[in-house]
């Protein structure tokens, strides 16, 4: 498949979330996670195309006062978009991994883009529980915008070069990000698929997601599409794949 050579992944520092006791331990339902203390970064992504530019996840809200000290907020993502001239308002696609809170905490400032997003997810993240939650301050903009609502795999530009890959379980419209680089070669962004690389190379899976059964049958899939393109996968919250990507301004092409 022809990639064009103008196509750019930027990773933008979305925060951190630094997970010990209860919560570490629910990253996986084996146990493997009880009694760790495991530090997180929290990526999101900026996918530069001829034909526009798609946010992918937009981290935690630096706004939130009652995340405690465990979650660390990322510096100003419409200050990091403006190093490269860039504002909320410039960003023609709007695409969430899924609703969780350290994944959609700035989406509010993307209201104005063409939001791609599951069905089943957005009634998940409209449900009565979720309209409880503080999140809803972060996404709730996006609650009356018209998105296009793909419940199959979505190509993006119509090239192959950027695919939103249905992959549920964690939530129920989970996605995951392939993008197919000149220079980089393939690489899939994989949301909360796997939070650590230890959970992709023991599928485990989170006490919280909500279908053990579709996680499984996800990474099943998502792996063979990782064998097929020959990808490379970024763990978002694994702090060794985000720190071998480049910072803001510079990117992979």
């Amino acid at each position: 498949m022809a990639i064009s050579a103008g196509i750019r992944l930027y990773a933008l520092d979305g925060g951190r979330v630094h997970v010990a006791g209860t919560d570490a331990a629910e990253l996986a339902d084996d146990g493997a996670y009880v009694g760790r203390t495991i530090d997180m970064p929290v990526p999101c992504f900026l996918i530069r195309h001829r034909d526009g530019d798609l946010m992918w996840d937009t981290g935690m809200s630096r706004s939130r006062t009652d995340l405690g000290d465990w979650a660390t907020p990322g510096a100003s993502l419409i200050d990091q978009l403006g190093v490269i001239g860039l504002s909320p308002a410039d960003i023609r696609f709007l695409s969430l991994s899924h609703d969780h809170w350290d994944h959609s905490g700035n989406a509010g400032l993307f209201a104005r883009s063409r939001w791609i997003v599951n069905p089943d997810e957005r009634a998940f993240m409209f449900d009565d529980e979720n309209r409880a939650s503080p999140s809803m301050d972060d996404y709730g903009a996006l609650e009356g915008v018209d998105a296009p609502v793909v419940a199959d795999d979505h190509d993006v530009f119509g090239d192959g070069s950027v695919v939103i890959i249905q992959a549920p379980g964690h939530t129920p419209g989970h996605t995951v990000l392939l993008v197919r680089l000149a220079k980089a070669g393939p690489i899939l962004l994989s949301g909360d698929l796997w939070h650590q690389a230890e959970s992709r190379r023991g599928r485990k899976t989170p006490v919280y997601n909500t279908s053990r059964a579709q996680t499984l049958a996800s990474m099943d899939r998502v792996e063979g599409l990782v064998t097929t393109a020959g990808a490379r996968v970024i763990v978002q919250h694994e702090v060794a794949d985000y720190e071998s990507l480049p910072r803001i301004p510079s990117c992979l092409r």
